[in-house]
């Protein structure tokens, strides 16, 4: 047996359901990124990084060539995104990553990206069906995994709402898929980013406050 066959041989049962070792440990990685990500540590690009090869090989034994896609672009966004994080740290001079809103202008790029590339990779896996058994669903989580990462490597509150909108239709795709342990993995992902979200939305407010330079004469 190879080591992929062993990643994707079946760790234990739940709810009738087989529950393969690189779901569950691609994913559980992918929560840790989360966590890391919610704490503004540099940290969650290599663990994310980590997670995307695992995943890989859960989605190859599901035939879900979107899922596949994603985790390659989640390994490519996750070198992309350590290195802009890295800068980042160092610009601030903290060790901490300033977070903010997008402007109107980033949101319509985003929004744009996440459109044309859904009805892109929708497309492709509609015309070669070998790609995915369910073509639109898995595009929309492929793009939006995407959207997700590059807002979230730019440090903008709205990759939390990216995330929100593909745990809405990852769960039950993961579900129906075989894929128990992603799709349960995917309901943490909801709370987790219910809280991140609040999180980095509390801190953007905090960096957007003016600095007032003390009055002349009073005390510093």
């Amino acid at each position: 047996m190879s080591f992929v066959d062993s990643l994707n041989s079946t760790a234990f049962e739940a709810f009738g359901q087989h529950v393969i070792w690189s779901d569950m440990t691609g994913n559980l990685a992918g929560l840790a990124a989360l966590a890391l990500g919610w704490r503004r540590s540099v940290l969650t690009w290599p663990v994310q990084l980590l997670s995307g090869v695992i995943l890989v090989a859960a989605y190859t034994s599901a035939n879900l060539g979107g899922g596949v896609g994603k985790q390659l672009v989640v390994i490519t966004v996750a070198l992309w995104g350590w290195r802009q994080w890295r800068a980042g740290r160092r610009d601030t001079g903290d060790g901490a990553i300033t977070v903010r809103f997008a402007t109107w202008r980033e949101r319509a790029l985003l929004l744009a990206g996440a459109a044309g590339g859904t009805a892109l990779v929708g497309g492709l896996f509609t015309a070669y069906p070998d790609l995915s058994w369910n073509p639109w669903p898995d595009a929309y989580i492929f793009v939006g995994t995407l959207v997700a990462m590059v807002a979230q490597a730019r440090g903008l509150v709205e990759f939390w709402f990216a995330w929100l909108l593909v745990d809405l239709v990852g769960v039950p795709l993961n579900f129906h898929s075989g894929l128990a342990f992603s799709g349960l993995v995917y309901i943490v992902y909801f709370v987790l980013v219910l809280w991140g979200m609040r999180d980095w939305w509390r801190r953007s407010r905090t960096a957007a406050q003016p600095v007032h330079a003390p009055l002349e004469g009073a005390p510093a």
